[in-house]
This record gives structure tokens, C-alpha cells and sequence, in this order.
């Protein structure tokens, strides 16, 4: 083997202990900032008493968890009981290995060591764990194997709250993930790259894409909402129907791990968001960010976290704000407004592209990325507004007699 493979195998090693490492932490303490955030919202104090201002609460649930006594339901299928979980747990992990958290990063070094001989780096160290060529198609691969281990997990417990869970939970994320796939189609026309780093590239020559790509932006922000179950999504865990839904069975750390896979979901559709329309790591108004350096790679990294700290905040402002759909609004948004609207935007991205490359001859990103911005001002007037009548966003009908109340009074 030689130096500069051994140097790469160190570098990509100690670059996943410290993603794996903040990703755990970060979701422990995410768990606090839901209960904290909650508080504001409700007026309420929240954690305050386990260490300073609560802070150690993550802390005594993880010891809490730990300790706690395992149960298993008699009559539950105990190997794909346990299995679940981990089905569920290591693809939301997986998944946070690929997102660039900050600006490639200068790294030189040649040094020997006893047993591993040699080793040598001096390249520019992109700062995911692993920079795939396929990006987001790895995303959107891996993140749909989660729905197995929430599947299996209503059917192992042998329970009916489970299995209508589990059952909700796999026709939710199937319909969503279709949504999903059609929104971020569009990112692939504009930037002719499926790579993360070349789509942020992408951005920094024109506007960020949640200006030319508005609808995509939104259907995708939708569609992540769904994908994590959280409210106004959260039907495979309605508590006023299900108890608990598919993980009603179980206890300790099993029962853990699938709230550390749904935070971690979270974090990955934030950064996924902020990678995809909010430019990633880039640095408004300035290409003082696109040399390499050490202190680009650090203030770089701190945008980052300020942009996926926002959209963070963001579901948990949704969750305490907007109350929980019923099952069939939640699938028919899905099949019925998010794919239909999803399916004709791609055609109307690729025609505004062809239109604007080969019959108006401007190649100029900033000159498209305008152009794109205004055709999804009208796109978007006519779909919020004209086309809503109080159907699409509020659920109602407006000229089929009014709501309910409405009628009543």
C-alpha cells in the first residue's frame, strides 16, 4: 500500500469520527432544543433542573434509556424485533457521511509511524466523509431503505397499533419519496450534475436555487416534512389514534434509536435543503469563500450550521404551530397536488432551459437564473393563488358550501 493511500485512509478515518461523533451529540441535544423550543412557544419554562439551564437532560435520558429495562411482547417475532431499529438507525446515520459541512480544507502531511510505515497527503480534503460522484442520488437511495426498519418494526411487535403504524409509515414515505425524486430533477437540469459540490459550484456562478427553483424547493421541503413523519406529518405515531404507532412496543435503547434515526433524518433533509436551494457552505456576495484556507473552511463551516440550525428550528416551529392532517389529506397531497405539480414543473424547467440556451442564446448563469425566477413568480401566483381557493393549502372548499363551521352557523 502506499503513502498516499494510507495518508487518504487516515484522513477519511478520522473525518468519520468526527461527523459520527457531532452527529450523535448534535441529535442528543436536539431532543433538548425540541423540549426548549416547545417551551418558548407554550410559554413554559421546559428542562432547567439536570446541570445549567438543563443542559445535561440529554445526558440523564441517554443514562435513563440505557439502564432501563428491556421488554419484549410474547407473541413478537424477537429477531426481527431487534432488528428493526437497526435498520432504521444506520441509514439515517449513513446518510450525513456525504453532505459537504464547509469549504475544502488544505491538508499537507508526510510522517512515519511505527507498524503503519508511511504516510502522505497533500491534496485539498473535502470536508464530507465521503465525496460521491452520484450526491443526492445516494441521499434519496439510502434514506428509502429507513421505511424497512419501520415496517418490519409494526409487524414484528405482533400488535395492531403497531402494524397500522408501520403500515402508515410505509405508504407515507413510498408516496412522498415520488414527490421528492421530481424536486430535485430540476436542480439536475440547471446544474447538470448530480455531485453536491459541483451543484453548489453551481450557485456561486448564478443565484442560489430557491430563487430560480422555488417550486422545487417547496415541494422538497414538503416532502422532507413527510419523509421524517413529523407533524403536521406524523401519522404513523398519531397518539390519540395509535398510542405510539409502530414502535408502541417497545423500551430502552431500542425506543432510542428510532428517535436518534428520525432526529438524524432531520438534520440530513436540513442540510439536503440548505445544500440543494440555499447554495450549501457558500458565502453570499463575496468569492472570498472559494479560496482554499483554513479560515475559509472554518467561517464556511459556521454558515453551514447557522443555515441547517435555521431550517432545524423550522420543524420544530412547524410541529408546535400546525395541527396533524387526516390520513387522506396527507396522501392526497401527495399523489394529487405535490407529484401532478412536481411532474409538470420538470417539463416547464427543461423547456425554460432549452428556450433560454438555444433560442435566446443566453449561456450567462445569472441571466438563466432570473429568467427561471420570474417564470416561478407566475408559476407561483398561479398555483398559491389562483389555483388554491382555499383547496390546497387550507383543505377546504370554497363554493362547495364553505367549512364546516361555516355551514353550522
Amino acid at each position: 500500500m502506499t503513502p498516499e493511500i494510507k495518508g487518504l485512509i487516515l484522513v477519511s478515518a478520522l473525518k468519520l469520527i468526527v461527523v459520527f461523533s457531532i452527529t450523535l451529540v448534535g441529535v442528543a441535544l436536539l431532543t433538548l432544543m425540541e423540549r426548549k423550543v416547545s417551551a418558548w412557544m407554550q410559554y413554559r419554562l421546559g428542562p432547567n433542573r439536570v446541570g445549567f439551564g438543563g443542559l445535561l437532560q440529554p445526558a440523564a435520558d441517554g443514562v435513563k434509556n440505557i439502564i432501563k429495562e428491556e421488554t419484549f411482547p410474547a407473541t413478537a417475532n424477537r429477531g426481527l424485533f431487534m432488528l428493526a431499529p437497526a435498520l432504521a438507525f444506520v441509514p439515517a446515520l449513513m446518510l450525513g457521511a456525504v453532505i459537504p459541512w464547509a469549504s475544502p480544507l488544505p491538508v499537507a502531511f508526510d510522517f512515519t509511524l511505527p507498524l503503519l510505515g508511511r504516510l502522505r497527503y497533500d491534496a485539498l480534503m473535502p470536508m464530507a466523509v465521503a465525496d460521491l460522484p452520484i450526491g443526492f442520488l445516494f441521499v434519496l437511495a439510502v434514506s428509502s431503505t429507513g421505511v424497512y426498519g419501520i415496517a418490519l418494526a409494526g409487524w414484528s411487535s405482533n400488535s395492531k397499533y403497531a402494524l397500522l403504524g408501520g403500515l402508515r409509515a410505509s405508504a407515507q414515505m413510498v408516496s412522498y419519496e415520488v414527490a421528492m425524486g421530481l424536486a430535485v430533477v430540476p436542480v439536475l437540469l440547471l446544474s447538470g450534475n448530480v455531485a453536491f459540490g459541483e451543484i453548489i459550484r453551481t450557485q456561486q456562478e448564478g443565484l442560489w436555487f430557491i430563487l430560480p427553483l422555488f417550486m422545487s424547493f417547496f415541494i422538497f421541503l414538503v416532502s422532507g416534512f413527510a419523509e421524517t413523519n413529523r407533524l403536521p406529518f406524523d401519522m404513523p405515531e398519531a397518539e390519540s389514534e395509535l398510542i405510539a404507532g409502530y414502535h408502541t412496543e417497545y423500551s430502552a435503547m431500542k425506543f432510542s434509536m428510532f428517535f436518534i434515526a428520525e432526529y438524524s433524518n432531520m438534520v440530513t433533509v436540513s442540510a439536503m435543503v440548505t445544500t440543494l436551494f440555499l447554495g450549501g457552505w457558500d458565502i453570499p456576495f463575496t468569492h472570498w469563500d472559494e479560496a482554499p484556507g483554513v479560515l475559509q473552511t472554518l467561517v464556511t463551516g459556521a454558515v453551514m450550521f447557522l443555515k441547517v440550525f435555521f431550517w432545524l428550528f423550522f420543524f420544530m416551529w412547524i410541529r408546535w404551530t400546525l395541527p396533524r392532517f387526516r390520513y387522506d389529506q396527507l396522501m392526497a397531497l401527495g399523489w394529487k397536488v405535490l407529484m401532478p405539480i412536481g411532474l409538470a414543473y420538470v417539463m416547464l424547467i427543461a423547456f425554460a432551459i432549452y428556450v433560454t440556451d438555444n433560442v435566446l442564446g443566453s449561456s450567462g448563469p445569472v441571466v438563466k437564473a432570473l429568467i427561471l425566477l420570474v417564470i416561478n413568480l407566475v408559476l407561483g401566483y398561479i398555483v398559491f393563488v389562483v389555483f388554491d381557493r382555499g383547496m390546497l393549502i387550507t383543505g377546504t372548499r370554497s363554493g362547495s358550501g364553505g367549512t364546516r363551521a361555516q355551514r353550522a352557523a
